[in-house]
């Protein structure tokens, strides 16, 4: 089953964000992308996902940021599924 989470932002904090309306989303996206990550909230897998990157593209963001890499047992089995090309 799948399901889906819609994040409401109150219009005085949504017009204070200063980027053009077109990557509002996108840029909300890869930043609790970011931040999930970094608290090991979610792995890098589902953290690409979140963000709309590739796993090499969120890598290399990561590495931008300095934000350090954690590889446990949800980062292993994420890895043996895409080796099996399971997505």
């Amino acid at each position: 089953m799948s399901k889906s989470l819609t994040l409401e932002i109150p219009g005085d904090v949504a017009d204070a964000i200063r980027l053009p309306d077109l990557e509002n989303v996108q840029r909300l996206r890869l930043e609790l992308s970011v931040s999930l990550y970094s608290q090991g909230i979610l792995g890098l897998g589902k953290a690409a996902q979140l963000a709309g990157l590739s796993r090499w593209e969120m890598n290399r963001l990561l590495d931008e940021r300095k934000v350090p890499m954690h590889y446990g047992p949800e980062e292993l089995a994420e890895d043996l599924q895409h080796g099996r090309g399971d997505q």
